[in-house]
């Protein structure tokens, strides 16, 4: 043909024969397995929110141009490429394979396309390619270094990566609606609501973003993650997109970094309807935790923050800090023109201490909050307004400091210190620490009820907590039964040695804590508050048969994250079980589902391109009561 180029008859070798054929039964498979026979052409979306022509196929006319000459080749005769030469120049510059390579994260949380892993014949090809590395699971050189101890099996992750990861479908949330149903004790048993009138509707979000700094000093956490995803300029506009969608009334925030929150957060919650409040990490911590409420639904009535570093005190010499307000909810005239009241709602966040090991801080910190709580909660007349807790707590479900949120009382007498979060097993070690009793000590000015002493009572606060029935504790003990040296001998008086009765060792004596004005079982190592609160979720999934989490740290999920409200207690816990709890004057309306831990692998982990946090954001809808004059 005119203009066209012959290719002369040349003996091709064994080997090259092979490969051609290869290639060309790889070319029949792919034109049976294509949905059409003509060019596909799709858009993407560059990191840059750029849209792009992306080819994904191609027409049987080329492809029987080229498979004639190949055929022709393969033979040993004069093939042309006039007509051919641009589709195989285009193949050879391919790398001979058809995959996409385009980074394609949608801040629309829709479809996410990833490069699908070539077959092990161009294994070799598909490395090489610059393009394709751009999108990898890690940074170059981050695979090699990951410890395998990690619990992400990152070269298997690579190999079944599909196509495209329907991260809409994976991560969906059902909202479940309680406010028709009764709510669910934590043995499953049903409890009616207490009472039904007009409500007060709010919803409430905790949620902890992850803080930049602490992304940067430990990105052996964040191997899985493609760089990109994890640029605060990109995690900032899906967290913030996020907080628009759900649209909470008041949101609990944890590890907000300080300079983040005054240049970008406040200014942008402020648009948004909130009101702010935010207290760093003491030290040289860069993040800490913050409570926003929209300023047309509550005002504020006192915002009270903590801080658990106390100098002086081993047990409490950590940065961590948590924050409490008490808001007076709006509620409007009625059309009669009565205004109706409505109490004052206690709101607390904190962000106890991580380390596994050390239940003994975690249970400090949280004593100290608890006691601040009560201090902001509690009424001249002794109750309390209705509180809401949350935060990211460091613990597990079912864990001792977990059941004493939920019960009101804990005995730590000889327990080990790993043992209260319930994060890890260390019972195998050799030399467990166990909590000191008491925990802290007395100059702290918190009893073991979890409330300040008040300076009122400073004077007679030794009296009033060594009364004669807890000093009666102590009638038999070890000390009380031991006869000092100089003590003078009379038969019949001082030379007989006290034996306790058989009953002694199961002996609990009854208090009444003057603070409290109500009965309580005490005995050493034991801590106590009044709160009465519960979980707003039951940390299982029923229809999937999986327990909920609310973190994946190295690839293993777990619930650290919560909200816990006051309800009404119809029974004590103290018989190896969990309090149960009814709906008192704050209702639990609804919530916002989570995931299981399989949910959350199929998504690779956390953070991921529709997820941006290290955390999934906990959601509960409340009703409170209001009084109609």
């Amino acid at each position: 043909m005119a203009g066209g180029t012959t290719v002369s008859p040349q003996p091709l070798n064994e080997e090259q024969k092979t490969l051609l054929q290869q290639w060309l039964g790889k070319r029949d498979s792919n034109r049976q397995n294509a949905p059409g026979d003509t060019w596909q052409q799709g858009k993407v979306l560059t990191l840059e929110g750029q849209e792009k022509s992306e080819v994904r196929g191609s027409g049987d006319k080329q492809d029987q141009h080229l498979d004639v000459m190949s055929a022709m080749v393969l033979e040993g005769k004069p093939a042309d490429l006039a007509e051919g030469q641009d589709e195989m120049v285009a193949l050879v510059n391919s790398g001979q394979f058809l995959y996409s390579t385009e980074v394609t994260l949608q801040t629309d949380h829709s479809v996410i396309s990833c490069p699908a892993v070539p077959p092990a014949v161009d294994r070799e090809c598909w490395e090489e390619d610059k393009a394709v590395l751009e999108w990898s699971l890690a940074p170059e050189g981050t695979l090699e270094e990951a410890p395998m101890s990690s619990g992400w099996q990152l070269q298997e992750l690579e190999q079944s990566l599909p196509e495209a990861i329907l991260y809409h479908e994976i991560l969906w949330r059902d909202w479940e609606d309680l406010s028709l149903q009764s709510h669910c004790c934590p043995d499953g048993m049903q409890a009616r609501d207490a009472g039904s009138g007009v409500q007060f509707e709010f919803t409430l979000m905790s949620y902890n973003i992850l803080a930049q700094d602490l992304v940067e000093q430990s990105p052996e956490l964040y191997v899985h993650c493609h760089p990109d995803i994890l640029s605060w300029s990109y995690r900032f506009q899906n967290i913030l997109q996020e907080l628009q969608h759900w649209d909470p009334d008041i949101l609990c925030l944890q590890e907000v970094q300080e300079n983040h929150y005054w240049e970008q957060l406040e200014p942008t919650l402020g648009m948004m309807g909130f009101t702010c409040f935010y207290k760093r990490r003491t030290g040289r911590k860069t993040d800490g935790c913050a409570i926003c409420y929209k300023h047309d639904r509550f005002s504020l009535l006192c915002a009270n923050p903590v801080e658990f570093f106390r100098p002086g005190i081993d047990i409490l010499n950590r940065d961590n800090v948590g924050l409490v307000l008490l808001l007076q909810p709006f509620v409007p005239a009625t059309a009669s023109g009565s205004t109706p009241t409505i109490m004052p709602l206690c709101v607390a966040n904190t962000h106890l201490l991580y380390n596994p090991r050390r239940g003994d801080i975690k249970l400090a910190q949280l004593a100290l909050l608890l006691a601040e709580i009560d201090k902001v909660a509690r009424t001249a007349e002794g109750n309390c307004y209705p509180i809401i807790l949350c935060g990211d707590l460091n613990s597990v479900p079912n864990s001792p400091l977990y059941n004493f949120i939920q019960n009101g009382t804990l005995c730590y007498l000889g327990m080990p210190a790993w043992k209260v979060s319930g994060q890890e097993d260390c019972s195998h070690q050799p030399f467990q620490s166990k909590l000191p009793v008491p925990l802290w000590p007395s100059f702290l000015r918190v009893t073991d009820s979890c409330q300040y002493v008040l300076q009122s009572e400073s004077s007679n606060s030794d009296r009033q907590k060594y009364s004669r029935d807890f000093l009666l504790q102590f009638q038999f003990c070890e000390s009380a039964c031991q006869r000092p040296v100089d003590l003078l001998l009379l038969e019949g008086v001082t030379d007989a040695k006290p034996e306790p009765p058989e009953y002694w060792s199961q002996r609990v004596s009854r208090i009444t804590t003057p603070d409290m004005g109500t009965s309580f079982l005490r005995s050493p190592g034991l801590i106590q508050h009044s709160l009465s609160l519960t979980s707003v979720y039951s940390h299982f999934l029923p229809g999937k048969g999986r327990a909920e989490v609310t973190t994946m740290p190295m690839g293993f999920g777990a619930t650290v994250d919560y909200i816990f409200f006051s309800a009404e207690p119809l029974g004590d816990g103290r018989n190896g079980g969990q309090r149960l709890y009814r709906d008192g004057i704050l209702k639990l309306l609804g919530r916002l589902s989570l995931l299981s831990e399989d949910d959350l692998w199929a998504a690779h982990g956390l953070p991921n391109p529709f997820c941006s946090s290290d955390h999934l954001c906990l959601l509960a809808r409340f009703g409170m009561d209001m009084i109609i004059p």
